[in-house]
């Protein structure tokens, strides 16, 4: 342990110590509960340590079955490898060749012992036959396996549904799928007892669900150079595993500087073995990384003047890839993540589009529609569809949110379903404006749900890839967005804190699961009020409500927190939890008291008074403090595994883009002189609302309002369900406000909601605002928008103010009606002339 980190740990233990009460200190046992490994939100749990007659002994006494796989593919009989091994990581021990237990793995059609129990209706073929990845696991009596007569069997329809099934096992006996890339810890256990009966996930509800590694400069491509000499096919095993653990399929690969299939050669035959899609991303074409176009074109980047040179590379690149499973991304932008022109040429963007599906067709010795394509209606792109651009019926639209988790465009609710259907390019990692938003994990679960769920109740389920920038930081999001791909249908707005429980479960035990899923919980609510990046000591007001100090106490407390849960773990779960948790929060609620210094710095400096001076000196600690946890994360945690993953800069932006290295806030010296039916009350000229504490709400037989908890700056969301019902307007769907005005007249209605986008064509979201039943106000909050990037989308928020007319001061009932779905509220606050700016809004009224 060097010495920063010894500093650091000890003065952590001290405040821990100091914080926890004699009763808190008996209230945890340092012992890590044995974990209810179980799948999330699919297959009960399976496996027992205890034995019951009939059960399948995986593992008595730490001696495990053996495991048995015939003929199969490749990727099978690698994942049967990561079984044997995950078994030994569990028990000790590797399993045994002559036991009278065996587990059996096998795909249908390529197995001949899935295929004999098949035919000899031992297992259910038509669970099987014609079936998208999907497994079954069993147990039964079979007396034809050499040395096994009780055996566990895991059966899948294709290779990955056998590879699934595979890795369910792992991850019930104990085997996280995060244990390389999070380090968390495998509890030893000798005894695992497999429950009978017949378990399975059923099939994926989104065809193709992985992530993109993007924006990876300097952190996630310095630490690949340094542990694997560049990012390889040593490196993607690990990511590739990770995301068949996972249950995904897909894949675009690091763009930045790299060539997936040309750095490495053994890049896409890996992909391929191992059972994992890969496509390139939006500005990427047919199959072909950015980079390449330096290595292999010539001239321009112009299809108008340079077709025949673009046509041989492109075909280069599906001749590379012609025998792989893939989803060839097709349509041209501009050399690099941009526009091709101001006035696109749409007939010749059409027609590019018809030269590729050529080459398709060409090097494949297909028809065109055979080879799963997307076109990705990304930025400008989806300005070219809205004026008319079109794409064969096969391939795949690919919608995309803003870069912020908004999504931009939907299919109407009433489209023709496409054969190809529809897609969503989601981010949680970004660069560009109003900042870039990379470094840390900002994404709620809730709100990830919310707009992939109005993705999903619309019908886009063909492709769902995710922006994951270097893919470390967001170990917590990608869980979420690939356990939600596989059934969306099993989420609601209810049970996302229950997933978040059992997730903690997996990495940190069932004992503290609880604590840790309340801290990523708080955390993800407050860094997604503003992305670190965009932090600066003018964000949260010194002035109004206390606001700064109180944003900062909320970090000071999930931080103390934090740390004592840290404290508490048994010594090997302290990295995974460092890593996923402690760090994050720690180190922006550095960046908080950074921010709260330099602003209170200023504040007495204009004063003349000497306080600033300790401000001065504190912001300074606080600069210096940032490299030291950079360092910590770098070097300290697991033996230095993560090098390089925290790199990037999070200080000194003045544009949009990060500055080469963290500049230290400016700050001022002053010289030292010598010596629930609730009724809200204004008060001071306004009234301030949560969303969800309404008076009424009024729905029909099939929409209902729902409150969706922790979502947005404050406290919750509030919207209609479900998110494709539209309403029409002798439904009445409202809900209701009741307050009681001491001013006379005219108020601002200040309406703060979730940035949703105008998704339905571009038409605008509206609802309409009325006091005591009077005439309604029709409010369209976002019609407006064109696709441009806005500082609001940084600040995931949208701001409605609107006039309202209370007539005499007394008690009057504010209503709000909705026209479309989709629209989530967040905050009501009524200005009669007192109502102070603040970043978070006044905190709520007092009511009676």
């Amino acid at each position: 342990m060097n010495r920063i980190k010894k500093i650091i740990l000890l003065s952590v233990f001290l405040v821990t110590i100091l914080s926890l009460s004699a009763q808190e200190v008996n209230k945890y046992d340092c012992k890590l509960a044995q974990q209810e490994h179980s799948s999330f939100f699919g297959v009960e749990k399976f496996v027992f340590n205890e034995a019951v007659d009939g059960y399948f002994p995986l593992a008595n006494n730490g001696m495990p079955a053996n495991v048995i796989s015939d003929e199969d593919d490749k990727g099978v009989q690698r994942a049967v490898g990561d079984l044997c091994e995950d078994i030994f990581r569990v028990t000790g021990y590797h399993p045994l060749t002559f036991k009278p237990n065996a587990v059996v793995i096998g795909t249908i059609g390529q197995s001949k012992i899935i295929d004999r129990l098949v035919s000899e209706g031992k297992i259910d073929g038509s669970q099987l036959r014609g079936k998208t990845e999907k497994y079954i696991i069993t147990t039964l009596k079979d007396e034809n396996i050499n040395f096994a007569d009780h055996i566990m069997v895991v059966a899948g329809s294709d290779k990955r549904g056998t590879i699934y099934g595979i890795y369910e096992i792992s991850r019930q006996i104990g085997v996280s799928p995060w244990y390389w890339w999070a380090d968390v810890p495998v509890r030893h256990q000798a005894n695992l007892f497999v429950k009978p009966g017949v378990y399975t996930d059923g099939e994926p509800q989104v065809r193709y669900r992985g992530i993109f590694i993007n924006d990876e400069a300097p952190a996630f491509q310095g630490w690949c150079k340094e542990k694997f000499g560049g990012v390889n096919s040593k490196m993607y095993e690990h990511m590739f595993e990770l995301i068949l653990r996972l249950k995904g399929n897909f894949l675009w690969p690091a763009m930045w500087g790299n060539m997936f299939y040309y750095d490495d050669p053994r890049n896409g035959e890996l992909a391929n073995d191992m059972g994992i899609v890969i496509g390139t991303s939006h500005h990427e074409p047919m199959g072909r990384a950015h980079e390449e176009w330096k290595v292999f074109g010539s001239g321009s980047w112009n299809y108008q003047t340079n077709s025949t040179v673009l046509d041989k590379f492109w075909k280069g690149g599906m001749e590379r890839m012609k025998n792989y499973e893939k989803i060839v991304t097709i349509g041209m932008r501009g050399d690099g993540d941009e526009a091709m022109s101001p006035m696109p040429n749409l007939s010749l963007l059409e027609n590019i589009v018809k030269s590729q599906r050529q080459i398709i067709q060409n090097v494949t010795g297909k028809k065109a529609e055979e080879t799963p394509q997307a076109w990705a209606l990304y930025k400008e792109v989806q300005d070219y569809y809205d004026r008319g651009m079109r794409v064969p019926d096969d391939v795949t639209l690919l919608l995309c949110d803003d870069n912020w988790g908004n999504v931009r465009k939907l299919p109407d609710i009433d489209a023709k379903p496409r054969k190809g259907g529809y897609g969503m390019y989601y981010h949680f990692d970004y660069v560009g404006a109003p900042r870039n938003c990379k470094w840390l994990n900002v994404s709620q679960i809730s709100r990830t749900w919310e707009q992939m769920n109005l993705c999903y109740t619309h019908g886009v389920r063909q492709i769902w890839v995710v922006n994951v920038g270097d893919l470390k930081p967001m170990e917590y999001p990608i869980s979420f967005f690939l356990d939600m791909a596989w059934n969306p249908k099993r989420f609601h707005a209810q049970n996302l804190e229950q997933w978040n429980e059992q997730w903690c479960t997996e990495q940190f035990g069932e004992k503290y699961a609880k604590e840790a899923a309340r801290l990523m919980n708080l955390h993800t609510q407050y860094a997604t009020r503003v992305t670190p990046e965009l932090l600066t000591s003018t964000t949260y007001s010194l002035d109004n409500y206390e606001e700064f100090e109180r944003v900062l106490n909320d970090y000071r407390s999930l931080a103390i927190d934090a740390f004592r849960i840290y404290n508490l773990l048994p010594a090997d779960a302290r990295d995974a939890f460092d890593e996923l948790v402690l760090f994050p929060v720690n180190a922006v609620c550095n960046l908080y008291e950074m921010y709260y210094a330099v602003a209170m710095n200023g504040f007495y400096a204009a004063k003349n008074d000497s306080r600033a001076n300790a401000f001065a000196d504190k912001a300074k600690e606080c600069f210096a403090r940032d490299a030291q946890l950079t360092e910590h994360y770098n070097k300290d945690i697991a033996d230095g595994k993560w090098a390089h993953q925290m790199d990037q800069v999070r200080i000194g932006y003045t544009q949009w883009n990060d500055p080469a290295t963290s500049i230290m806030p400016k700050v001022e010296y002053v010289l030292r002189e010598v010596p629930k039916e609730k009724i809200f009350i204004e008060k001071d000229k306004y009234i301030s609302i949560e969303a969800e504490n309404f008076a009424k709400s009024n729905g029909n037989g099939q929409i209902h309002w729902e409150v969706i908890p922790n979502l947005g700056r404050t406290k919750s969301g509030v919207t209609t369900m479900p998110a494709n019902a539209y309403p029409k307007d002798v439904d009445n769907i409202y809900i209701e406000y009741n307050v009681r005005t001491q001013t006379d007249g005219e108020a601002t209605a200040n309406i703060w909601l979730a940035p949703t986008l105008n998704f339905n064509a571009n038409k605008g979201l509206r609802f309409a605002l009325s006091v005591d039943g009077g005439t309604e106000t029709v409010v369209n909050f976002n019609g407006h928008y064109k696709g441009e990037l806005g500082d609001w989308q940084g600040y995931r928020i949208i701001k409605s103010a609107t006039k309202l007319n209370f007539g005499e001061s007394g008690n009057h009932t504010l209503r709000i009606r909705v026209l479309e779905p989709g629209i989530v509220f967040e905050k009501i606050m009524l200005d009669f002339g007192g109502l102070k700016p603040t970043y978070l809004g006044a905190p709520e009224s007092e009511y009676k």
